[in-house]
């Protein structure tokens, strides 16, 4: 006995079959539109057959199922999205970073559209007496008392982002924007490519534990290397990547689909397989090996401004590098912390979704240790993660960056269009894919263009802000100028939020009671 699907679809192959025998006879020209009910068959057919339950009980009307399903992203982005419910990215911040990018007004009518009285709202409070914020505010030295050729760096540079996520020409747009604007172009952690070069933008050199562009054939560090293309005047500055905001803990992941042969040789790889860093770095393993091997790369870069990229994790970890500090007498000139909202080409859900620490609890606990241990006068704290607005960075200031790194909000610049197809290899605008016929419409001349007028208008945002609440240099940016609004009711300061620590407190044994614990836990000789 046929099942019922089987049933509806030995019914619609009849009736194509006898509309066929009448169409011949009494309309011969009827058979050209007819021509699509056996390919329909065809694919029944098969459906019949599928490992999708919808297609073997509903065969042929089941696609619709999948068709839906596939346009979804674009349905709920473009017709049912409000102007602030989208994620990762809301309308308002991404059309916020176009007009900016396009030399445009982002003025808009009518007021906020924000729930300003909603759980998790931030917001600043103004003076009346309102200052004139100095330009070159918007820019500030990375280099420490061991660093012998510091770098006079813009407040807001592009994030790590590497040759192979990005496309060739996302790659060139952003290091010339970099270089009309006078900031700088995180290589990530897939080398320096052909592409960062040719603009002459500047570049902070990214190394992560797969060692790319100065790695040995068993994908060791190849320090010969390493300091023969550190030397080059474009790097300005060298980042150990420990860990990554959207995925820490696991090593960073390019698709085979996306190592062509350009790619695997710039990283030094081998073509078309998935190319997967290691989780943890083979050169160190303990807190002092880090600031050790930091030091080895220093000496070898000719002394610029060297540090570290990490997601806050374990708390006592991070105080464990602080120990090192002081065992060792190494210390980074810069801390890169990269908050758990962070993006990627390509992560495991599981590790985008729940593991890490978001920036804005991050950085006043990095903020507050550094100051214990009395070193945060000499290490510039960089923060990236979702940064888009000038707001955005007055907040990461406030909680204890001095500076900060966007990446998304420049992908937005050079035409992303929050697709979310990074890792498919199919990025409709031609920003995340190696597709030659998908990355040739991105225009590199006119969207470097929009990468300069994006950071210009943003580093501005943030004198104007600063300069609105009463302060001369966003160096003045304290906790206590930050409210939020932890549930519906009254908001409070992050100072209220956070513990006071003042420098030198974890020497002389001063550690607030939320600290304490994890201090005497920390190691300098073990993560």
């Amino acid at each position: 006995m046929l099942g019922f699907p089987r049933l509806i679809y030995t019914l619609f192959v009849a009736a194509t079959l006898l509309l066929g025998v009448a169409l011949s006879i009494w309309n011969p020209y009827g058979l050209i539109p007819w021509a699509i009910l056996p390919l329909l068959a065809v694919v029944g057919a098969f459906d019949l057959h599928s490992k999708h339950n919808v297609l073997r009980n509903y065969p042929i009307l089941g696609h619709l199922r999948y068709l839906l399903e596939f346009v979804r992203p674009e349905l709920r982005q473009y017709f049912f999205e409000s102007e602030q419910s989208g994620r990762p990215f809301n309308r308002e911040q991404r059309d916020i970073v176009n007009k900016r990018a396009d030399g445009q007004s982002d003025t808009v009518p009518f007021g906020t559209r924000r729930d300003v009285e909603g759980a998790g709202a931030d917001f600043a409070q103004h003076s009346i007496a309102p200052k004139q914020v100095d330009p070159t505010y918007g820019r500030i030295k990375i280099g420490g008392p061991q660093c012998s050729k510091p770098y006079n760096s813009s407040r807001l540079n592009i994030s790590a982002m590497s040759f192979g996520s990005l496309s060739s020409n996302a790659v060139l747009a952003m290091n010339k924007g970099a270089k009309l604007g006078h900031f700088a172009q995180d290589t990530g952690e897939g080398a320096i490519s052909p592409y960062h070069k040719v603009h002459d933008g500047d570049l902070i050199w990214e190394i992560a534990s797969g060692y790319f562009g100065c790695r040995t054939r068993d994908g060791r560090f190849d320090s010969d290397e390493f300091a023969r293309k550190a030397s080059d005047n474009q790097v300005k500055m060298v980042e150990i990547k420990v860990s990554q905001g959207a995925k820490p803990g696991h090593g960073g992941l390019l698709p085979g689909v996306k190592v062509n042969r350009e790619i695997a040789r710039t990283r030094e790889i081998e073509e078309g397989k998935d190319c997967l860093s290691p989780a943890q770095h083979p050169e160190f393993d303990t807190p002092v090996g880090l600031l050790r091997f930091m030091q080895r790369l220093r000496e070898l870069c000719g002394g610029k401004p060297v540090g570290f990229k990490l997601c806050l994790g374990k708390r006592d970890e991070f105080m464990g590098i602080c120990k090192a500090m002081l065992d060792s007498g190494i210390q980074p000139d810069f801390i890169t912390i990269d908050g758990a909202e962070g993006g990627t080409g390509a992560a495991p859900a599981e590790f985008e979704d729940f593991i890490g620490t978001y920036i804005n609890e991050a950085l006043p606990f990095v903020d507050n240790c550094l100051k214990g241990i009395g070193k945060r006068d000499d290490i510039v704290v960089i923060a990236s993660g979702k940064v888009a607005t000038g707001f955005d960075m007055v907040t990461k200031l406030a909680l204890g960056a001095d500076m900060c790194n966007a990446a998304r909000a420049f992908m937005f610049a050079v035409g992303c269009i929050q697709a979310q197809r990074c890792h498919t290899d199919t990025c409709p605008t031609g920003v995340t894919t190696q597709n030659p016929a998908r990355s040739k419409s991105l225009d590199v001349p006119s969207k470097a263009l929009r990468v300069r007028n994006f950071h210009n208008a943003t580093v501005q945002s943030l004198l104007d802000i600063t300069g609105a609440l009463g302060l001369t240099s966003p160096d003045l940016l304290g906790p206590e100028h930050i409210y939020h609004r932890p549930e519906y009711g009254p908001a409070c300061t992050y100072r209220e939020m956070h513990p006071r620590v003042a420098t030198g407190d974890f020497l002389s044994g001063a550690l607030p009671s939320d600290y304490a614990a994890d201090w005497e836990k920390a190691s300098a000789s073990r993560f």
